[in-house]
């Protein structure tokens, strides 16, 4: 007797409208990629605000600065030093400079110029421009400071500033993920060849990839009215979108070909595709979801914009491989396998027989004790670093240093401490304790300067509002913003510097600044962290325990997770935060691992490696239902899905490694987790560690979905009607 699984009726009976009515589904997704494409070019995207980032302290710091209009103007800055290691000329320095000023005072949106500075030690000169309110054209002002440093060829004359910092660093990062673009559809094509041996089959995956990308990112154009959209979003959603649409596609016409093979119509091996395949699309696609949908916990509007792109192109993917591509299949038939590219036919043929995996699975069946023992120890070593693992935000020195502004930044702040990294002190009282906030803020100002972690900078400090309720008091640090005593400063100046010097006061007040956010987001994900890996294990579980209806299968599902995310976050460790691989990788390590980067590989990762191993399960599961032994039916399902698990790994593992190679730090890190975690998760965890572990459970591991049998017998259970699919 057989229990119908919801899960499997709904690609069934969307397969079988699609298979019966293919233009209609063909056109109806067209109309839904054209609609999508449209909005965007219609609807400008919204981007979050400053106000959507704070939290904690910082964040408070920060909405009281603005509610005062304190918050400073975009400014640029002209740096005058010599060349090489000769001494500066400081009479042709300070020419320059009084060049540069006069000019840039008559410029269209310059405020203000500031009177040059020179460097402690004299070795650098420093101009301050700021602009005006709303102006971020600095494209005069950089022609100017070049022809001033043409005038000048013994100086090195430099800009660096809000702008054009920002507009480097979103220039490379629109380089980075140009190329990546143009890398990934080629390389993903070449493997869909090796996967299939024909052009059309190699094809589809790409196309319903492609388009379910180009779909999403049209959607989230309006969407992002609800959920702001970071700028990175759409890089993340041609990642996932392009690794779990392919895959999904893979396994449904993989399985389609396999029937069409034994000797079934088109139609039939498309509705036992969509019975089988269609089912471990949902289950995969929607445990990408729900751990995906993990980030919203951490309450952040960075991870609120990934978790939504991400969330979109599964959902869109996932549509398109239940009902456009049972239509594409209908529709082409065995015309699906031409051109058949003869070498590259034969290689699949090969591949798909599973031979690679029999000669794994053969000892590991053989002796489950010894190979999970094993597996388990290479995924401990490589888990273990993981536990030394430091998080901080992107900064100057994650940025890739063949970027002249981010050079000119960092040569600034060595030469002018106060334009590196700082604390801003805020307080708010009433008017008439204007003078006493500023003297006790005077006060602290010196007892800060006489400790080891605050630099006197001999300018003026406290600043105040039009209206006098509010002070700001800025301290600079003689570290760099990655230095672990910026935290140990912050922290101090939190609970012994401001309270003794402001607690008397009738005042609120808070720490803030660039180095005071970074602190406050790693300890918010300190803290919700757990909750987070809490709540996408825990979703995951539940999903694989109604999907397969089986308490062991959900937990031995949720552990190896949780084994591959250990291994990832190890990685992550060896190779950023203590420097391996920095020559191959061509990266400076900047001694930790970027604070968000860690908790997006978890859910990606837990994600979408539930794509193979639902795909694995459901065909062992087949085999299991028909009365095979536990043993045999891991030893055939392995390697009956071993030619479609080796393709769609390959894809991600490719697509992920594109990532690697770009410039940015983040890029890179994203890169690198993904893939050699992927990597990783199909071999030795999915290959190795579950085939052990099913076969040491035995019947065990389908409880309580089977009742056992005598042996050799067809066995009666309940179980999803894919198994009977095929009658």
């Amino acid at each position: 007797m057989s229990v119908r699984n919801p899960l499997t009726g709904v690609p069934l009976r969307a397969a079988r409208w699609s298979a019966t009515h293919p233009w209609r589904a063909i056109l109806a997704w067209l109309v839904l990629v054209l609609v999508a494409v449209g909005l965007a070019i219609a609807i400008p995207t919204q981007e979050p605000t400053d106000a959507d980032y704070r939290l904690g302290e910082s964040g408070r710091a920060d909405a009281m600065v603005h509610e005062a209009g304190l918050q400073g103007a975009d400014t640029e800055n002209v740096l005058i030093t010599a060349r090489g290691d000769q001494a500066v000329d400081e009479e042709a320095a300070e020419t320059a400079a009084a060049r540069i000023r006069q000019a840039a005072a008559g410029l269209d949106g310059v405020d203000a110029v500031s009177d040059p500075v020179w460097s402690p030690d004299r070795s650098a000169l420093l101009l301050e421009i700021q602009l005006a309110r709303d102006h971020d054209d600095v494209a005069p002002l950089v022609d100017l400071t070049e022809r001033v440093q043409d005038e000048q060829p013994a100086l090195e004359i430099s800009q660096a500033g809000d702008i054009t910092i920002d507009e480097s660093i979103d220039e490379r990062v629109a380089e980075d993920l140009s190329s990546a673009e143009k890398f990934s559809i080629p390389v993903t094509l070449v493997l869909m060849l090796l996967a299939f041996g024909a052009l059309i089959a190699a094809g589809i995956p790409v196309l319903i990839a492609a388009t379910s990308v180009a779909a999403t990112i049209g959607i989230t154009a309006p969407l992002s009215y609800l959920v702001p959209a970071e700028p990175t979003v759409g890089s993340m959603i041609v990642l996932i979108g392009m690794a779990v649409g392919v895959d999904y596609t893979l396994f449904y016409l993989k399985r389609e070909r396999e029937e069409r093979a034994k000797g079934h119509g088109t139609v039939d091996a498309v509705e036992i595709a969509a019975a089988t395949s269609g089912h471990s699309i949902l289950v995969s696609g929607g445990a990408v979801i729900a751990s995906m949908a993990g980030l919203y916990v951490i309450g952040d509007a960075t991870f609120d914009s990934l978790a939504t792109g991400a969330i979109l192109v599964v959902a869109v993917a996932v549509l398109g491989s239940i009902t456009v591509l049972p239509a594409l299949l209908a529709k082409l038939g065995r015309w699906v396998d031409r051109p058949r590219v003869p070498l590259l036919w034969r290689l699949n043929r090969r591949i798909g027989q599973g031979g690679i995996s029999r000669r794994v699975l053969a000892p590991v069946t053989r002796h489950p004790v010894v190979a999970l023992a094993t597996s388990t120890a290479v995924v401990g070593l490589l888990a273990l670093p993981a536990l030394g693992l430091k998080l901080h935000s992107a900064n100057l020195e994650t940025l890739p240093d063949d970027i002249a502004e981010v050079q000119t930044f960092k040569r600034m702040t060595e030469a002018f401490p106060a334009e590196g990294t700082t604390a801003a002190l805020v307080v708010k009282a009433h008017a008439s304790d204007e003078d006493s906030v500023t003297e006790a803020l005077d006060q602290l100002a010196s007892e800060a300067a006489a400790t080891d972690h605050f630099v006197d900078t001999a300018q003026e400090q406290v600043e105040v509002s039009d209206d006098g309720t509010t002070s700001v008091l800025r301290l600079a640090m003689p570290y760099d913003e990655s230095d672990d005593r910026v935290d140990t400063a912050i922290e101090e100046l939190r609970s012994d510097l401001a309270p003794a010097a402001l607690d008397d006061l009738d005042a609120e007040y808070a720490v803030g600044g660039g180095a005071a956010e970074s602190l406050d987001f790693v300890n918010q994900q300190k803290e919700r962290l757990p909750i987070v890996i809490g709540t996408v294990l825990l979703l995951t579980l539940l999903l694989m325990g109604i999907a397969f209806r089986s308490m062991p299968i959900a937990l031995v599902s949720t552990v190896l997770n949780l084994a591959s995310v250990a291994a990832a976050f190890g990685i992550l460790t060896v190779v950023f935060q203590h420097g391996y691989l920095e020559g191959a990788l061509d990266f400076t390590s900047p001694g930790f691992v970027i604070d968000w980067i860690p908790l997006f590989v978890m859910v990606v990762l837990v994600g979408l490696s539930m794509d193979y191993h639902v795909f694995v399960l459901s065909r062992v599961r087949e085999h299991v239902g028909r009365g095979l032994p536990t043993r045999l039916a891991v030893e055939r399902g392995v390697s009956d899905t071993a030619g479609v698990v080796t393709s769609a790994a390959a894809v991600m593992v490719s697509v992920f490694a594109i990532f690697a190679t770009l410039s940015m730090l983040e890029m890179k890190m994203m890169g690198v987790g993904l893939s050699a975690a992927i990597l990783l998760d199909a071999t030795v965890i999915r290959l190795v560690m579950l085939p052990a572990i099913l076969v040491l459970l035995g019947e065990r591991a389908w409880w309580p979905g089977r009742r056992s049998g005598q042996p050799g017998q067809q066995v009666v259970e309940t179980e999803p009607a894919y198994a009977l699919a095929g009658r």
